[in-house]
């Protein structure tokens, strides 16, 4: 692996099923913890037994990760249950996991060997995301979803999507984010365009991040030999106003982080206007032949200049088709929630009956 410090990291994960910035961070903070981090990723069977139903497949989950800018490998069909064994077969000195539960079918701690042998890391768990809640705002079919989170219509779906007969667990709920420019500098590369560098300008929502933008940004990265790639972020309005029905899903400061997670992505602009005019050409130094716009942009000035280009990404799936997905299996996903739940609550109330939670757990718990 060409490591020549002997600190060997291993963030061995649920699942990261429908990957977010939320996992994202989690991997930024794993990776900073060592040298080198191997991501354990499950396949549909394991999850499926676990926890129920994935939204992505096990395929679609692996290339995901990969293309997270924090990780240096992957293991395919990792082990629900890490243990020893796991992380000597992978030369890692200890495992990271968020600080919240993970729970095997049976109700037991999934980590429990390794955290008897101190082999075990936790990060912070962040704030505002979860696959529960945006599975919740696909369904929520309104168009302030992500933006009005004390809306009557979006306190119910999370009633709906996370609450057990018992109450709220306190690894498990709903939380507005709150975005931070610390948060936007722990992401962002901090490298500028050096000489040589071709400036390749792409713009969109990228929206629920997901297996096709990765393939297209990793298209469109192989088009130059030293690309430095600018993704386009349009504001919430507008992506409103040419997709209609409730997207965006995610906020423009969501779709900011999930964007500069990607390995592909060197920069972003954050509400991109959605016709690329000679300013931005301009600011960016963008010279032909290497732009790539989405076809439905505007792009008189880019043509004009001879510096447009149309990519197809050959892959063909769409947010969209994401949402049809969680909209065909919703009571599958609810049953799933609701499942997880009502397992960590008999964990929590078990926790308190020997006095070994804490004030934050507590707290969360009441909410």
């Amino acid at each position: 692996r060409g490591v020549t410090s002997s600190k060997l990291t291993l963030s061995s994960v649920l699942s990261y099923d429908m990957v977010h910035y939320g996992h994202s961070n989690q991997l930024r903070q794993a990776k900073a913890m060592g040298d080198y981090l191997v991501v354990g990723v499950h396949t549909d069977a394991e999850i499926s037994r676990h926890k129920g139903p994935p939204v992505f497949t096990q395929a679609e989950r692996y290339k995901m990760v990969r293309a997270i800018k924090w990780v240096d490998e992957i293991v395919e069909g990792a082990p629900y249950v890490t243990t020893l064994q796991t992380l000597d077969q992978f030369n890692c000195d200890f495992c990271v996991h968020g600080d919240d539960i993970t729970l095997t079918v049976d109700g037991e701690d999934t980590y429990a060997e390794v955290k008897r042998e101190q082999r075990y890391r936790e990060c912070k768990r962040t704030q505002g995301v979860s696959t529960t809640d945006l599975v919740g705002r696909m369904l929520l079919m309104t168009k302030t979803h992500h933006s009005n989170m004390d809306n009557p219509d979006y306190l119910q779906h999370t009633d709906n999507f996370g609450k057990g007969p018992k109450g709220h667990s306190p690894w498990t709920g709903v939380s507005q984010f709150l975005q931070t420019s610390q948060k936007i500098i722990q992401f962002a590369s901090g490298k500028e365009p050096q000489a040589g560098d071709t400036i390749i300008y792409v713009a969109g929502a990228f929206d629920l991040f997901h297996i096709g933008h990765v393939d297209f940004l990793e298209k469109v990265y192989n088009q130059a030999e030293k690309p430095y790639v600018i993704v386009g972020l349009h504001f919430d309005q507008e992506v409103n106003r040419y997709k209609g029905k409730n997207y965006p899903i995610m906020n423009v400061h969501e779709r900011t982080l999930s964007v500069l997670a990607c390995r592909y992505v060197s920069e972003v602009v954050i509400g991109a206007p959605y016709a690329v005019g000679r300013d931005l050409l301009d600011h960016f130094k963008v010279s032909p032949p290497e732009e790539l716009l989405p076809q439905r942009s505007h792009s008189a000035e880019p043509k004009k200049r001879g510096v447009f280009r149309t990519l197809d990404s050959d892959n063909g799936l769409t947010t969209d088709d994401i949402v049809q997905r969680i909209i065909e299996n919703r009571l599958l996903f609810e049953a799933r929630n609701q499942k997880k739940e009502a397992k960590e609550m008999a964990v929590f109330e078990a926790m308190k009956r020997r006095g070994e939670t804490t004030e934050d757990a507590a707290k969360l718990a009441s909410q």
